[in-house]
């Protein structure tokens, strides 16, 4: 149809194993909704273990990655449309992979001269007593499972006791376990679209911290855009935000999230690199300020993609 960007078959890979299914589930409906009714020829696909024969029987010429966490955002899934010779949507394998693993994130980061909150972690088997974890750094404390997202069993305490229980119910989503410590600032995210940065949102959640209900739950969370900071901090946390996507090689759109606190200091926490796209997601919230409305933002999202020329089918 003419007008659109890419006359190309387009599968919208959602859903999935992780934790995050159901919130994958309402990214990809909204993105295989808004292309079906401009007019494009699009495929929802739910990423199931027969995802790669469905890719080919369905005759994708282009996958948009609505998927969050497990191997849908950790590059697993990058490195099977790579080897079908499928563009894809979002930042290639390394990046991806780096980017879900919060360890291994903030040792890139370590490397780049960005500051995060100071961290330590816990490995499930390891011989160490979660029991007698003595982090380096005084309370509050945030625990958080390394490979997982949008706050999936995250938890801020106080207490001894408290660190024991969630450092042992984070281990159930995998085999380590990140405890940082805990910043009282403004939460602010950077979006990011084709390696310049489209905007920032300043979020102050109900809650103690942006968790899951707080992203999730209308009405729990309070957005401002632009961020209510100083112009020359907001200027330092979107250069924070675009040299930790260039950090760790990411592409496409990305959301970076970090804190200011009472100093005005901005502290990195994390690189998503495949943001949510439902009605409560912070990166339509942002495109929307920067004069793109929805079906705008999936198009230029999918044209990076088509514009990659190693992801390019011949």
């Amino acid at each position: 149809m003419k007008g659109l960007v890419t006359e190309k078959r387009v599968g919208v890979i959602a859903g999935g194993v992780s934790a995050e299914r159901e919130i994958s589930l309402k990214s990809g409906n909204a993105v295989f909704g808004v292309l079906r009714e401009r007019g494009y020829d699009v495929v929802f696909i739910d990423a199931t273990d027969s995802m790669c024969e469905t890719l080919r029987m369905e005759r994708i010429e282009v996958a948009f990655i609505a998927l969050h966490g497990g191997w849908g955002e950790d590059g697993s899934v990058q490195g099977m449309l790579e080897v079908m010779g499928i563009p894809y949507t979002g930042s290639g394998v390394l990046a991806s992979a780096l980017a879900m693993d919060k360890e291994a994130s903030k040792k890139i980061f370590q490397y780049h001269g960005l500051d995060i909150p100071s961290y330590m972690v816990v490995e499930a088997g390891s011989g160490r007593d979660p029991a007698v974890i003595e982090p380096p750094f005084p309370p509050p404390w945030v625990v958080k499972p390394s490979r997982e997202g949008s706050s999936v069993g995250v938890n801020v305490i106080s207490t001894r006791e408290g660190l024991v229980e969630s450092v042992n119910s984070a281990l159930a989503y995998g085999g380590r376990v990140v405890v940082e410590s805990f910043i009282d600032g403004r939460e602010i995210q950077v979006g990011i679209l084709g390696d310049s940065v489209l905007g920032a949102v300043e979020i102050r959640p109900s809650g103690r911290f942006y968790d899951y209900d707080s992203k999730y739950t209308p009405g729990m969370t309070e957005y401002l855009l632009p961020p209510e900071v100083d112009g020359e901090v907001l200027g330092r946390v979107e250069d924070i935000a675009l040299r930790a996507h260039r950090a760790l090689g990411c592409e496409g759109a990305t959301r970076v999230d970090l804190i200011v606190d009472g100093t005005d200091t901005p502290c990195l926490l994390e690189v998503n690199t495949i943001p949510g796209m439902t009605e409560t997601s912070l990166l339509p919230k942002i495109a929307a300020v920067a004069g793109y409305d929805f079906l705008e933002l999936v198009e230029r999202i999918i044209m990076d993609a088509l514009n990659k020329k190693r992801r390019v089918v011949a």
